[in-house]
């Protein structure tokens, strides 16, 4: 469903690729997005928005007709439900995002905006959206990442691209005092946009690989201590990009990784079990996308994707990851095609969280959540 309420529309001119891609510090050479007019198609889905929204209301809910696979085994229904909370962030794009299980808020930071480069902090309690007023803060950036850190019970954030330079910063955000402190690691990953950040699967600490420095992918997996960054020596690695997919399975205590944007083949499927990445052979995979996110769902017993940008256009389709291969989920409502949201997975809530994102006409401010039904 698209959002009439929740939404910054581009009347003068359509984003590009390359404008977006400007602005997160990545290579200009990105697929350019073909044009096209989606008036009717958007209209059509702020009219679903509004029904879905008054079902939700009115509490019939479980009156939805929900979802099932495209083909293959029955799979559990589901729907996207967007919730209009009391106050939201503006309009944004490619924010950091993290679930922060010590307060079991949805933290976002960052992104850019129609003014610029955001140094904004907010918190999502499964009500609504609070801006934080922390002493001090990570400066503006777009295209940064964020990973709970289990031992520590904090969240790390690295890297991203403010307009001028790529960033090679750490900050850590402890949610009981709501404050960010910067870290001074002896060591630390190259200076890089778009890295993956994700909860190690063996010991709770985050890890980053990949990233664009501005000259080159990187394809090195480094791990954080709580005080310093450590290169982890991989066997194998896959191939060096940026603004992949990633997530970590609790199922099989692995993280899975997808896609992408990189100089080499990204279109494939890596696992990570803390020690060593492997490639997997699924049967059936998503199409290629970049600018994507994905969260496991304790209630599926699987990672969930949503969204991105593909090949020039953006998606609204949902896929999940077994843990051998991917099924395509069709849920009856879904958001506005789109990228470069936050998503993750709320466990106070007990739901997925989607908030914001762009496409080439609209920047997003609305807040939804994914219904499961057995």
């Amino acid at each position: 469903m698209s959002c009439v309420e929740g939404a910054t529309r581009r009347s003068d001119r359509e984003a590009s690729a390359g404008e977006r891609a400007t602005m997160l510090g990545l290579p200009l050479t990105l697929p350019r997005r073909r044009d096209r007019s989606n008036a009717l198609l958007n209209s059509k889905k702020a009219n679903m928005s509004r029904l879905v929204l008054a079902a939700t209301v009115c509490g019939t809910l479980a009156s939805l007709v929900l979802c099932s696979a495209f083909q293959g085994p029955t799979l559990p229904r589901c729907s996207w439900i967007q919730h209009p909370p009391a106050q939201s962030p503006s309009a944004r794009a490619s924010m950091a995002s993290a679930y922060d299980p010590s307060t079991g808020k949805l933290v976002i930071f960052g992104g850019y905006d129609a003014t610029g480069y955001l140094p904004e902090t907010w918190s999502y309690d499964g009500a609504t959206w609070t801006q934080e007023q922390p002493a001090s803060s990570p400066s503006g950036r777009a295209g940064a990442s964020m990973a709970y850190d289990a031992v520590q019970h904090v969240l790390v954030l690295f890297g991203g691209f403010d307009g001028q330079q790529h960033l090679g910063d750490t900050w850590i955000w402890d949610g009981a005092s709501a404050s960010w402190t910067q870290a001074f690691p002896a060591h630390s990953p190259v200076a890089v946009t778009g890295p993956m950040l994700f909860t190690d699967p063996i010991n709770g600490r985050v890890d980053e690989y990949g990233g664009y420095s501005g000259q080159f992918y990187q394809l090195n997996t480094w791990r954080w201590s709580g005080s310093d960054w450590t290169q982890v020596p991989t066997a194998t690695s896959p191939w060096a990009r940026s603004t992949a997919v990633v997530a970590l399975d609790r199922v099989a205590h692995k993280v899975v990784m997808f896609g992408g944007l990189g100089s080499v083949n990204t279109n494939n499927t890596w696992s990570f079990d803390g020690t060593n990445w492997t490639m997997e052979s699924p049967a059936l995979q998503p199409p290629n996308r970049y600018y994507s996110k994905a969260a496991f769902d304790p209630r599926l017993g699987h990672v969930v994707l949503f969204g991105g940008g593909s090949g020039g256009s953006d998606l609204a389709d949902t896929w999940q990851w077994t843990g051998t291969t991917w099924q395509a989920l069709q849920p009856v409502h879904s958001p506005a095609v789109r990228e470069s949201f936050a998503l993750a997975y709320d466990n106070a809530l007990g739901s997925l969280v989607l908030f914001g994102g762009e496409n080439a006409s609209t920047q997003f401010n609305d807040t939804q959540w994914l219904a499961v039904r057995p």
